[in-house]
């Protein structure tokens, strides 16, 4: 290839910082195999050989796209082949955010790659865009009470257990939290109380008047003080070499439970159930949600685990 070092330089492994300054790789479930929805087999990547600086000659990834995505919806580009297509890597394209929320990607050929190196798979799998795929995760949390109105702590640790809204996707059956993809020309904020109030709330079957209480609701909960828990690169079961996720997750604290005890929890769009869930290591979630779970507990003093070495261990 004939990029410059300092091209390069942006593709050292993937940094995910916490408070704990652990790093770590993140990137074991876009190697994963089947495909998503597909009875695609990955060409097996070497932990050694998953960045892009490592020389691989014989490297030979399968290329897939889904048929849902050549299909030619509105949420996805053409074919890089197309000629009235030819997309602005790494800037703003249009309406398109084609800029990632990690720096500067390196264009290869005409495609972008995967700023966590290889994956197994070209194309774009299932997703829309080639490049960044922007979405956004809203985690609404709470303190689990007692009958009485009283924080419940933690047994072993004494540090009070906080809730979160989880989802129970319909795609894969994994509890998550409850995001979902930025629409063209919308802002991170509206996506988030949008995919909250569509997947938590199933706003979309709500009659105009529910829909106006609801957007009140929404509006309390939503305009309160957030914290952005992580901005970047999603370690996701659909990445490709060329097609990648990426998410700003953001952290919505109901302090009393005032507001949230106003809205009425029902799953909706791609959610097949939804509920409170208590935080704690147990969790299992889908893609890298629980990382994003326990950065929350650290910023708020609640309780993530029994073991008090695994603080700074995932």
């Amino acid at each position: 290839s004939n990029l410059s070092p300092a091209h390069w330089s942006h593709f050292q492994p993937l940094k995910m910082s916490n408070s704990c300054a652990v790093n770590k790789f993140y990137h074991s479930k876009a190697l994963t195999s089947p495909y998503p929805g597909s009875n695609v087999e990955r060409s097996r990547v070497p932990r050694d050989k998953v960045g892009w600086l490592t020389e691989w000659r014989d490297y030979n990834p399968v290329e897939y796209t889904a048929v849902s995505v050549l299909a030619g919806p509105r949420w996805a580009d053409p074919q890089l082949s197309d000629k009235n297509f030819s997309p602005q890597f790494n800037e703003r394209d249009g309406e398109v955010e084609r800029k990632s929320l990690n720096g500067v990607y390196v264009v290869e050929n005409g495609r972008p790659l995967n700023p966590a190196g290889r994956t197994g798979l070209t194309g774009r799998g299932l997703l829309g865009r080639w490049g960044p795929n922007h979405a956004a995760d809203p985690i609404i949390t709470r303190w689990k009470r007692d009958s009485s109105g009283n924080k419940i702590a933690h047994p072993v640790t004494g540090k009070n257990v906080l809730q979160f809204v989880a989802i129970k996707r319909r795609d894969c059956g994994e509890w998550a939290i409850p995001g979902g993809m930025v629409d063209p020309g919308e802002k991170i904020s509206a996506t988030l109380k949008r995919e909250f109030g569509e997947e938590a709330l199933n706003s979309l079957q709500k009659s105009p008047k529910e829909k106006e209480e609801l957007e009140k609701q929404l509006h309390r909960l939503f305009s309160q003080e957030a914290f952005v828990v992580y901005r970047g690169y999603v370690d996701d079961p659909r990445n490709t070499d060329n097609a990648w996720m990426e998410t700003e997750a953001v952290n919505y604290h109901d302090e009393s439970g005032e507001t949230m005890d106003n809205l009425p929890l029902e799953a909706g769009d791609d959610a097949g159930k939804v509920k409170w869930v208590d935080i704690s290591e147990k969790l299992k979630l889908y893609a890298n949600h629980s990382h994003f779970i326990k950065l929350v507990t650290e910023k708020r003093g609640a309780h993530w685990s029994e073991d008090p070495g695994s603080e700074c261990h995932d």
